[in-house]
């Protein structure tokens, strides 16, 4: 049989992205000639290996007859048909489990691409972080296709799947929707086209075996084996699979042990994310937290709520906005965090460290044995990780 994508040729903008990255791999697998273009390498680019990818401040004009597809962080620069184009032409290629929600979607995803690839049933998988138990964030095999959903800029009103998870709702893109309710009429609009639908809100948390930490862990193993179920995998099978997943790349990661003290990183963001994380990292010890806030729309929106988040732990430190796709804004900056924990925590340490080494040093100077440390944020704070390991170690 050929390949669905046999004789097309495929040219990607942003192609050293997470997703991208992803969705390349599997186009090429399934026939697809595919070439692309990032502004800066990147640890995805590693597996493309025989894919043409240019690095450039500045991105080429698109191959002569080849089909352009665009990644959100550049669809100012580069004509061409969306990300979500792309998605959706790989979903519709394949039975499909689309997860999205505004929390828990890496995770969840990456626990059924591990239960069905265990346990024999060869998936294909487009997963927006590293597995390593998966052997990365992209799979091409022949069974159901494992996709993680993104509403940050709507790209799930164009999928197709089987089988729809919905870990959560809530208002996390500022920049693309004005209110919660805005967000929950996204989903009720995509779900009316799915015929199976998982609704991770209405589930109690998962009470078996887990080898992650975290009540937000517990629901995620409930959206997952939900879905598994209506992919057809038997409940008791499927959770014992389950009991054996470590996580993804930057979700509750043990990054090392330095001086008796315990690293991790995280790439929560939202104030949501961030209070579930340091719930799941208390152990009666100080808790230590870097925190890098991420987009000028959610720091401006969310400065207090933020605050509120980290003031559970016992000394913070707070970075300068990673921009990622936006434009600075006047006055919004990091330090609306630090000022609205200060008032929230008066006496507490909390330090306004503009960079990631500036924190990395702060947080080296307070350290204690039996401290746990966590790096949060969706930009480059996990450099800060290995920094204290190295500095300290």
């Amino acid at each position: 049989m050929p390949s669905p994508l046999d004789g097309r040729k495929f040219w990607i903008a942003g192609i050293g992205g997470a997703g991208m990255s992803a969705y390349a791999l599997l186009a090429r697998a399934w026939g697809a000639e595919v070439r692309g273009w990032d502004r800066t390498p990147t640890a995805y680019l590693e597996q493309l290996a025989g894919i043409d990818v240019e690095i450039s401040d500045d991105p080429p004009p698109p191959p002569e007859g080849w089909e352009a597809f665009v990644s959100t962080a550049f669809v100012e620069r580069v004509r061409g048909k969306t990300r979500a184009a792309l998605l959706g032409e790989l979903v519709s290629l394949r039975d499909s489990i689309v997860v999205a929600g505004a929390h828990g979607k890496t995770t969840t995803s990456a626990m059924i691409a591990f239960c069905l690839e265990e346990s024999g049933r060869d998936p294909a998988w487009l997963i927006g972080a590293d597995v390593p138990q998966l052997g990365g964030n992209a799979g091409t095999g022949e069974g159901w296709l494992v996709v993680e959903g993104d509403e940050s800029d709507r790209t799930i009103a164009a999928l197709r799947p089987r089988i729809a998870v919905v870990t959560n709702v809530d208002l996390d893109h500022h920049a693309t929707f004005g209110s919660r309710a805005e967000v929950a009429e996204l989903f009720e609009s995509w779900l009316a086209n799915v015929p199976a639908v998982v609704n991770g809100e209405e589930l109690p948390p998962y009470d078996g075996p887990l080898a992650i930490a975290g009540r937000h862990n517990r629901r995620n193993a409930a959206s997952a084996l939900a879905a598994l179920e209506l992919a057809g995998m038997d409940r008791d099978e499927a959770a014992g699979v389950l009991a054996e997943f470590r996580g993804a790349a930057r979700r509750l990661e043990h990054r090392g042990r330095v001086r008796d003290a315990e690293v991790y990183d995280d790439y929560a963001h939202h104030p949501a994310e961030i209070a579930a994380t340091l719930e799941a990292l208390k152990n009666g010890g100080r808790l230590l937290v870097l925190f890098q806030p991420h987009l000028y729309s959610r720091t401006r929106h969310l400065a207090a709520e933020l605050a509120v988040a980290l003031a559970t732990a016992d000394v913070v430190a707070v970075t300068d906005v990673y921009p990622a796709r936006e434009q600075p804004v006047e006055g919004v900056t990091g330090k609306l965090v630090v000022d609205a924990l200060s008032d929230l925590r008066p006496g507490m340490p909390v330090a306004w460290t503009p960079s990631v080494d500036e924190g990395a040093r702060f947080l080296a100077g307070q350290i204690r044995a039996g401290d746990r440390v966590v790096t949060i944020g969706a930009g480059d704070v996990d450099r800060a990780a290995e920094a204290l390991l190295e500095t300290l170690g």
